[in-house]
Protein backbone atom coordinates (compact mmCIF):
# COMPACT_ATOMS: atom_id res chain seq x y z
CA UNK A 1 0.00 0.00 0.00
CA UNK A 2 2.74 2.23 0.78
CA UNK A 3 4.75 1.67 -2.90
CA UNK A 4 1.09 2.52 -4.73
CA UNK A 5 0.83 5.76 -2.38
CA UNK A 6 4.04 6.74 -3.07
CA UNK A 7 3.78 6.17 -6.97
CA UNK A 8 0.61 7.91 -7.44
CA UNK A 9 1.91 11.03 -5.14
CA UNK A 10 4.92 11.25 -7.30
CA UNK A 11 3.11 11.10 -10.22
CA UNK A 12 0.96 13.88 -8.72
CA UNK A 13 3.72 15.73 -7.91
CA UNK A 14 5.17 14.94 -11.57
CA UNK A 15 2.00 16.66 -13.02
CA UNK A 16 2.57 20.09 -11.29
CA UNK A 17 4.81 20.68 -14.06
CA UNK A 18 3.58 20.37 -17.48
CA UNK A 19 5.51 21.78 -19.91
CA UNK A 20 7.98 23.45 -18.08
CA UNK A 21 10.39 20.83 -18.24
CA UNK A 22 10.94 21.27 -22.27
CA UNK A 23 10.76 24.86 -22.73
CA UNK A 24 14.13 26.33 -23.71
CA UNK A 25 13.23 30.07 -22.07
CA UNK A 26 11.75 32.18 -20.27
CA UNK A 27 10.09 33.10 -23.21
CA UNK A 28 8.86 30.33 -24.29
CA UNK A 29 7.05 29.16 -21.11
CA UNK A 30 5.44 32.38 -20.59
CA UNK A 31 4.32 31.91 -24.46
CA UNK A 32 3.00 28.31 -23.88
CA UNK A 33 1.44 29.91 -19.96
CA UNK A 34 -0.31 32.47 -21.99
CA UNK A 35 -1.94 30.40 -24.66
CA UNK A 36 -3.02 27.97 -22.20
CA UNK A 37 -4.58 30.51 -20.12
CA UNK A 38 -6.25 32.22 -23.60
CA UNK A 39 -7.87 28.76 -24.07
CA UNK A 40 -9.34 28.24 -21.03
CA UNK A 41 -10.71 31.52 -20.91
CA UNK A 42 -12.28 31.14 -24.62
CA UNK A 43 -13.29 27.72 -23.16
CA UNK A 44 -14.93 29.79 -20.40
CA UNK A 45 -16.49 32.19 -22.86
CA UNK A 46 -18.36 28.81 -24.78
CA UNK A 47 -19.58 27.25 -21.44
CA UNK A 48 -21.62 30.53 -20.40
CA UNK A 49 -21.60 33.74 -22.20
CA UNK A 50 -22.46 35.70 -19.51
CA UNK A 51 -18.67 35.21 -18.66
CA UNK A 52 -17.31 37.39 -21.31
CA UNK A 53 -19.31 40.33 -20.05
CA UNK A 54 -18.37 40.07 -16.80
CA UNK A 55 -14.40 39.70 -17.33
CA UNK A 56 -14.58 42.57 -19.57
CA UNK A 57 -15.98 44.86 -16.77
CA UNK A 58 -14.17 43.58 -13.80
CA UNK A 59 -10.75 45.66 -13.01
CA UNK A 60 -9.04 42.24 -13.79
CA UNK A 61 -9.25 38.15 -13.74
CA UNK A 62 -6.67 35.05 -13.37
CA UNK A 63 -7.12 32.21 -14.89
CA UNK A 64 -5.10 28.63 -14.71
CA UNK A 65 -5.34 25.36 -16.08
CA UNK A 66 -4.37 22.10 -13.93
CA UNK A 67 -3.98 18.71 -14.05
CA UNK A 68 -3.91 16.48 -10.90
CA UNK A 69 -3.99 12.52 -9.94
CA UNK A 70 -6.09 11.18 -7.76
CA UNK A 71 -6.46 7.97 -5.44
CA UNK A 72 -6.88 8.35 -1.77
CA UNK A 73 -4.40 11.20 -1.58
CA UNK A 74 -4.10 13.66 -4.48
CA UNK A 75 -2.51 16.44 -5.86
CA UNK A 76 -3.02 19.04 -9.19
CA UNK A 77 -1.15 22.03 -10.37
CA UNK A 78 -1.10 23.69 -13.07
CA UNK A 79 0.18 27.70 -13.72
CA UNK A 80 -1.76 30.46 -15.15
CA UNK A 81 -2.02 34.14 -15.27
CA UNK A 82 -3.40 37.01 -13.53
CA UNK A 83 -4.37 40.23 -15.85
CA UNK A 84 -4.86 43.88 -14.97
CA UNK A 85 -7.60 45.23 -17.55
CA UNK A 86 -6.52 48.68 -17.00
CA UNK A 87 -2.94 48.56 -17.47
CA UNK A 88 -3.36 45.14 -19.59
CA UNK A 89 -0.44 43.44 -17.83
CA UNK A 90 -0.01 40.27 -17.10
CA UNK A 91 1.52 38.62 -14.13
CA UNK A 92 2.29 34.90 -14.15
CA UNK A 93 0.92 32.35 -11.43
CA UNK A 94 1.04 28.97 -10.60
CA UNK A 95 -1.61 26.98 -8.29
CA UNK A 96 -1.57 23.71 -6.03
CA UNK A 97 -3.84 21.39 -4.75
CA UNK A 98 -3.53 18.98 -2.55
CA UNK A 99 -6.90 16.50 -1.09
CA UNK A 100 -6.73 13.46 0.67
CA UNK A 101 -10.04 10.97 1.34
CA UNK A 102 -11.91 8.37 -0.36
CA UNK A 103 -11.14 9.14 -4.46
CA UNK A 104 -9.76 8.21 -7.40
CA UNK A 105 -9.15 9.90 -10.90
CA UNK A 106 -7.69 12.38 -12.96
CA UNK A 107 -8.33 15.49 -13.72
CA UNK A 108 -8.16 18.56 -15.85
CA UNK A 109 -9.54 21.96 -14.88
CA UNK A 110 -9.49 25.59 -15.18
CA UNK A 111 -9.98 27.98 -12.96
CA UNK A 112 -11.28 31.75 -13.40
CA UNK A 113 -11.29 34.45 -10.91
CA UNK A 114 -12.77 37.84 -11.49
CA UNK A 115 -12.10 40.63 -9.14
CA UNK A 116 -14.31 42.52 -7.90
CA UNK A 117 -12.06 45.94 -7.27
CA UNK A 118 -8.55 46.73 -8.35
CA UNK A 119 -7.56 46.18 -4.48
CA UNK A 120 -8.43 42.27 -4.92
CA UNK A 121 -6.58 41.72 -8.13
CA UNK A 122 -3.47 43.77 -6.27
CA UNK A 123 -3.73 41.32 -3.28
CA UNK A 124 -4.35 38.26 -5.04
CA UNK A 125 -1.19 39.07 -7.35
CA UNK A 126 1.12 40.39 -4.65
CA UNK A 127 -0.37 38.11 -1.46
CA UNK A 128 -1.78 35.12 -3.52
CA UNK A 129 -4.34 33.03 -2.07
CA UNK A 130 -4.89 30.46 -0.15
CA UNK A 131 -7.96 28.59 0.11
CA UNK A 132 -9.14 26.51 3.69
CA UNK A 133 -9.91 22.46 3.62
CA UNK A 134 -13.72 22.17 1.70
CA UNK A 135 -15.11 19.55 0.74
CA UNK A 136 -15.74 18.42 -3.01
CA UNK A 137 -16.80 15.49 -5.25
CA UNK A 138 -16.92 15.67 -9.11
CA UNK A 139 -17.20 13.62 -12.48
CA UNK A 140 -16.52 14.40 -15.89
CA UNK A 141 -16.91 12.07 -19.20
CA UNK A 142 -13.59 13.17 -21.41
CA UNK A 143 -15.43 14.36 -23.94
CA UNK A 144 -15.99 17.44 -25.17
CA UNK A 145 -18.67 18.93 -22.99
CA UNK A 146 -17.87 21.07 -20.39
CA UNK A 147 -18.95 21.34 -16.80
CA UNK A 148 -19.44 24.61 -15.25
CA UNK A 149 -19.59 25.46 -11.45
CA UNK A 150 -20.39 29.12 -10.55
CA UNK A 151 -19.01 29.71 -7.25
CA UNK A 152 -17.53 26.94 -6.71
CA UNK A 153 -14.69 28.38 -4.47
CA UNK A 154 -15.67 30.89 -1.87
CA UNK A 155 -13.94 33.52 -3.24
CA UNK A 156 -14.28 37.19 -1.18
CA UNK A 157 -11.84 39.14 -3.85
CA UNK A 158 -14.96 38.53 -6.62
CA UNK A 159 -16.96 35.52 -8.64
CA UNK A 160 -14.51 32.04 -9.14
CA UNK A 161 -15.48 29.58 -11.24
CA UNK A 162 -14.67 26.04 -11.98
CA UNK A 163 -14.23 24.51 -15.37
CA UNK A 164 -13.72 20.56 -15.66
CA UNK A 165 -13.76 19.37 -19.37
CA UNK A 166 -11.40 15.83 -19.43
CA UNK A 167 -11.31 13.30 -16.91
CA UNK A 168 -12.73 11.53 -14.19
CA UNK A 169 -12.69 11.67 -11.06
CA UNK A 170 -14.80 10.16 -7.97
CA UNK A 171 -15.39 10.37 -4.51
CA UNK A 172 -14.92 12.86 -1.48
CA UNK A 173 -12.15 14.61 -0.57
CA UNK A 174 -11.05 17.72 1.78
CA UNK A 175 -8.62 19.80 0.79
CA UNK A 176 -6.93 22.94 -0.36
CA UNK A 177 -5.62 25.30 -2.70
CA UNK A 178 -2.75 27.97 -3.03
CA UNK A 179 -1.95 30.14 -5.74
CA UNK A 180 1.13 32.70 -5.86
CA UNK A 181 3.49 34.80 -8.30
CA UNK A 182 5.34 32.15 -10.27
CA UNK A 183 8.88 34.04 -9.62
CA UNK A 184 10.59 32.49 -12.73
CA UNK A 185 8.10 33.66 -15.49
CA UNK A 186 7.88 37.25 -14.40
Amino acid sequence: MKLSMTLVVSAALTSLMPGTAFAQDKATQQAEVKARAVEALQDFYKADSKIKEAVNKAPGYAVFTTFGLRFVLGGAGGKGIAHDNKSKGDTYMAIAQASAGVQIGAADARFLFIFKDSKSLADFIENGWDASVGAGAGAGTGNEDANLKAGAIAFTGGKAYVLTKAGLQAGVALGGSKVWRDRDLN
